[in-house]
């Protein structure tokens, strides 16, 4: 159960009988409570009545409630207890109003047209966000017909929490599925987070959502199918990285950086996404770049710069020293972790380890090393061999920038995407990124550690999303 970021709206028009009217509708929200939480069908938390009263010369005051499917019948009181307990100081004395929390929502209103009280909140839909994510549900049965029973040869590899299968619908799309783990109870927390933030972010560089489906312990998730596999698919690989000229992978790293600056700053939400990061950027058929996997992702209130979190989930080696040490997660931790994917998009090479002679260094350390000593070409991967230097170049300096062990040194993903389309903005010089394998950051339990591995199996079952 989720209470918190919580938004109030309430009618500006105000009641008459003002005693009569908050006691039946106390009656009522206690009504409806009781029955959506108690509700014999697991999938629909869900209880809208009305109720009329001589002492409002019969006036109909409606009420709705409704709590998100995952919630167990305790959970679900709990989250309309807060929500109804909140109405009072949003909506006192008013005709109409809401208060929305991630988990559960409450609407009381005497309106007899329910259109009426959506002139003054025609520009927010946040209170069907539940309707909308049930309108996106798959029958099992579809799924099961579209991935021919979850047939081994289509079946895509093992996600975080469960397997991915390719599959196809009745009407030719192609799908990809993400069918979460039974044993998992960190599946159901991956579950409810991808769906409410999925279905309200809309951009060419994210994996679209299309739709889900909650039945029995099944928990699946469908997307739109991504035909090139993932980034590290190939650039990792000796042979296949020779399909990614520089032009590509510069077209990549813009993707990318357009769908964190979206994330970021231009979405309706405030998303750090907490998990960047080359198996999570998938490629279309024209090799655009598309962040996927929001299992982790959290929302940040729009005044929100910082939080904290008392279990570090995410993948060694791509998240920030801040968030490591200290729990402490921003927009400039993505912006590390997109810093560490652009020197591993220039290199081929993995941010656990280069070898140089006999000795071991992470990215980082190797990255900067060459930058202060002006050898800068042993980063560039010797395949780029027809790319623009002078874009590689600043493409290696931004990467830099992005992995400064302070984030105040960090840019934000508006200033990286003018950096990048830009030649005309001249770029501070970096200062000594964060290392894992020396340096400040050696602090860090790096005996616990495992570079470039996912450390969030073990410790995501604690963590609140």
């Amino acid at each position: 159960m989720e209470g918190e970021p919580s938004f109030r709206r309430s009618n500006p028009n105000s009641v008459t009988e003002v005693d009569q009217f908050n006691g039946v509708l106390g009656n009522l929200m206690k009504k409806l409570k009781e029955k959506a939480a108690s509700s014999d069908d697991s999938r629909f938390k869900y209880a809208a009545d009305n109720a009329t009263d001589v002492n409002l010369n019969f006036q109909t005051i409606y009420g709705l409630v409704q709590c998100t499917p995952d919630l167990s019948m305790q959970d679900c009181n709990h989250c309309l207890d807060d929500a109804i307990s909140e109405i009072p100081s949003c909506c006192n004395n008013k005709i109409g109003g809401k208060v929305v929390k991630p988990s559960c929502h409450s609407k009381p209103t005497n309106l007899k047209e329910i259109e009426e009280e959506e002139k003054y909140d025609d520009d927010d839909d946040d209170d069907n966000d539940i309707e909308i994510v049930e309108s996106l549900q798959f029958n099992f049965d579809t799924i099961s017909v579209a991935t021919s029973n979850f047939s081994e040869p289509n079946k895509l590899g093992h996600g975080g929490f469960g397997v991915v299968y390719q599959g196809k619908l009745s009407d030719g799309q192609a799908i990809a599925l993400k069918r979460l783990s039974r044993d998992s109870g960190q599946g159901d927390i991956e579950f409810k987070n991808e769906v409410l933030l999925l279905v309200k972010l809309q951009h060419r560089n994210l994996v679209r959502l299309l739709g889900f489906c909650l039945e029995g312990r099944e928990r699946l998730l469908v997307y739109e199918f991504v035909p090139n596999k993932s980034l590290d698919y190939f650039i990792f690989d000796p042979i296949k990285k020779a399909q990614l000229n520089w032009e590509r992978r510069y077209k990549i790293i813009g993707g990318i950086s357009r769908g964190l600056l979206y994330l970021h700053e231009d979405s309706r939400l405030r998303i750090i996404h907490r998990d960047l990061k080359t198996s999570n950027i998938l490629l279309d058929e024209n090799m655009n770049a598309k962040i996927s996997d929001f299992g982790m992702a959290r929302l940040l209130l729009v005044d929100q710069t910082q939080v904290n979190t008392d279990k570090v989930v995410g993948t060694y080696g791509y998240m920030a020293p801040e968030y490591v040490m200290f729990g402490q997660f921003s927009v400039k931790s993505d912006v590390f972790s997109f810093g560490v994917l652009v020197l591993e998009i220039i290199s081929g090479q993995k941010i656990s380890h280069i070898l140089h002679g006999q000795s071991l260094e992470d990215l980082l350390s190797f990255a900067w090393r060459n930058w202060r000593e002006g050898t800068i070409t042993n980063i560039i991967d010797p395949s780029l061999n027809n790319g623009s230097q002078n874009e590689i170049m600043r493409c290696i300096h931004i990467g830099l920038l992005c992995v400064q062990e302070n984030l105040v040194n960090r840019p934000t993903m508006g200033n990286i995407a003018l950096m990048l389309s830009s030649y005309s903005i001249s770029l501070p010089i970096p200062l000594e990124p964060a290392s894992f394998l020396g340096g400040k950051t050696r602090s860090f339990p790096v005996s616990d550690m495992r570079f470039g591995e996912d450390n969030s199996r073990a410790k995501r079952s604690n963590e609140s999303t």
